[in-house]
């Protein structure tokens, strides 16, 4: 299972950053979830299980996307 930095500035792969604050644990199913915050409008905040936020990008689906991932922590570097 993938990595998720808390405090990381991550990347959505439709262009839009988010804020990860935790990952929590369901308390029924013990699946993980990652809580996030987007970094625009509202600043609404999120959950997504973790999978699914460490998942690949649907290249079937969204062919002429360059990020691989879903979310892509960002290094300050990136463009």
């Amino acid at each position: 299972m993938s990595e998720v930095v808390k405090g990381g500035l991550y990347r959505h792969f439709k262009g839009m950053y988010y804020y990860v604050l935790d990952v929590a644990t369901h308390s029924e199913t013990g699946e993980k979830l990652v809580v996030y915050q987007k970094l625009y409008d509202g600043r609404d905040l999120y959950v997504r299980p973790l999978e699914m936020f460490c998942s690949d990008v649907d290249k079937v689906k969204y062919p002429d996307v360059k990020q691989e991932k879903r979310f892509q922590l960002m290094s300050g570097r990136d463009e």
